[in-house]
């Protein structure tokens, strides 16, 4: 049987089960949708057997995770998941061990291993340092130097969604994600019913898909919206550039979706409220892997443990 690395991606919307050789291509899927209610054992059950289904084809020689929530690397347990009941404190890499004959298996939260895979094969590829933050449900960064992840002293770090905007509780997750920016366009469509954006809307949610389209109809009210998502952005980025100083900033996520309009915006934004001795900033990139980006570095780091 032909030999494979084996990446898996366990989101709050999606699990994806994909196979990949050394040079972290994906070369075969398996993608379910979470099903919040069925909690982290329906979850485990899609990919026991996704890997069950696997071993009948083919040798699995390692296993790499990007998990949705913090983890406890020297243990290989979850710490939790904010989306999904079910994953206190579980075994994760004990658990794939025992389902994969002992492989290796290397587990990252998400946000790390996104920016791995963008780093490594994706807009990031050849530069020295990248700072990855993904814009979805919630706010998440990764932070990669010379082809390294970087961590902590303990479970976590580059939780750049958890940056307070001010002295209030208002942090850059709750301003900025792509949940957040959908209530601010829903609250003003609902205020303006006779808007472009109102007008476009189909009652589905996902209100940002509009967002670029609302603007070139000439919504003073929406690019309101987004010219203060761009700032508040720059702002809490700001912080990564002052302290790291990275070869550059990838936009990834649902909200990146937006675009060249968002990229231009934060750096635009960018170049306000940061010293000047730090000019030239670090470049503002749009990620380029797209939904992949975690199953992808999770082949990297499959094959890291290889």
């Amino acid at each position: 049987m032909d030999s494979v690395l084996v990446g898996i991606e366990i989101g709050g919307t999606k699990i994806q089960v994909v196979t990949g050789g050394r040079d972290g291509a994906i070369s075969g899927r398996q993608r379910f949708v979470t099903i919040p209610s069925d909690g982290a054992d329906g979850i485990r059950k899609h990919i026991a057997d996704a890997l069950a289904n696997l071993a009948m084809r083919q040798t699995i020689t390692a296993i790499g995770v990007g998990f949705g929530g913090p983890i406890d690397r020297q243990t290989g347990r979850t710490c939790c998941s904010h989306q999904i009941a079910g994953w206190d404190d579980f075994p994760l890499v004990d658990w794939l061990c025992e389902l994969a004959a002992d492989v290796p298996v290397v587990v990252e939260n998400d946000a790390n291993t996104a920016a791995f895979g963008e780093a490594i094969n994706g807009i990031g590829r050849g530069l020295s340092s990248v700072f990855y933050v993904t814009l979805g449900s919630g706010i998440g960064g990764g932070l990669v130097i010379d082809g390294s992840i970087f961590h902590g002293h303990t479970k976590t770090e580059a939780e750049i969604g958890h940056i307070r905007l001010g002295p209030a509780r208002e942090t850059l997750e709750s301003r900025c994600s792509g949940w957040a920016v959908d209530r601010r366009l829903r609250e003003y469509a609902a205020a303006n019913p006779n808007s472009p954006l109102a007008k476009r809307l189909d009652g589905e949610g996902g209100e940002a898909r509009y967002l670029a389209k609302a603007m070139a109809d000439g919504d003073v009210g929406v690019r309101a919206i987004f010219d203060e998502t761009c700032t508040q952005l720059a702002f809490g980025l700001s912080h990564v550039v002052h302290l790291v100083n990275p070869a550059a900033i990838i936009l990834g996520g649902g909200l990146s979706l937006v675009g060249e309009p968002l990229r231009a915006g934060v750096e635009n934004a960018l170049d306000q409220v940061i010293m000047d001795v730090l000019q030239p900033r670090p470049s503002v990139r749009l990620a380029k892997l797209g939904e992949d980006a975690v199953p992808v570095g999770a082949l990297l780091l499959a094959l890291n443990a290889h």
